[in-house]
């Protein structure tokens, strides 16, 4: 049983060397006739080296590359797989291969620049990393942190129950600290807030003070 061929690179190198008139796997290549796909499935339909998925993939790497785009050039022939002139390349295949091109070189260009990016900031971090390490050799002395200033503490006078009413702008008790509200209801010594989260809670009037 024959080994088949799995990679595009392979494969390329098989019709380079099944068709040597049409393809080459190294140096410059030969612009391929429009259709060429269908002339070589049917002439690699009992081979059993290359499937038809395959065939394709390797067809658009090939067509593809830098150095087959270069190729296509106005006036250039196109050639079947005997290697015979089968049409000439017009002005606007040649446009479209050089455009092609470009973006396919300024993509490559871009990876590349980003690639090196990326290495010279792990060297310089682990170079960074590596002399913090070694004994005497750190020139920038740690800085300390300053210390806040610390903040008087709010005096809370705690509200009258007969002064409470709604809409008031008050202080609540929840929890260990006071926290911001507005009065939305008020029942005798029972007052319901909202925080300044929106929620509402209730409470008790001896829990609502103001600054």
């Amino acid at each position: 049983m024959e080994t088949k061929k799995t990679s595009s690179k392979e494969i390329i190198q098989y019709l380079a060397e099944k068709f040597p008139a049409c393809f080459t796997s190294q140096g410059a290549v030969k612009p391929l006739k429009v259709g060429i796909f269908q002339e070589l499935a049917e002439a690699l339909q009992e081979d059993e080296k290359v499937s038809k998925t395959q065939l394709r993939q390797a067809l658009r790497h090939y067509t593809s590359s830098w150095r087959y785009l270069k190729a296509i050039k106005k006036g250039s022939q196109r050639v079947n797989l005997q290697g015979e002139a089968v049409a000439e390349i017009d002005e606007a295949q040649a446009e479209f291969a050089a455009n092609a091109l470009k973006q396919s070189q300024e993509k490559f260009a871009n990876k590349k620049e980003a690639e090196n990016k990326q290495n010279k900031t792990y060297k310089g971090t682990k170079a960074a990393e590596k002399r913090s390490t070694i004994p005497g050799k750190s020139k920038n002395k740690p800085v300390k942190a300053k210390k806040a200033p610390k903040k008087e503490p709010v005096k809370l006078v705690q509200a009258e129950a007969n002064t409470l009413k709604t809409g008031m702008k008050v202080l609540v008790q929840v929890g260990n600290s006071p926290i911001d509200a507005t009065i939305t209801e008020v029942a005798g010594k029972d007052v319901s807030v909202q925080l300044f989260s929106g929620m509402v809670v209730k409470t008790r009037a001896d829990k609502i003070f103001t600054k």
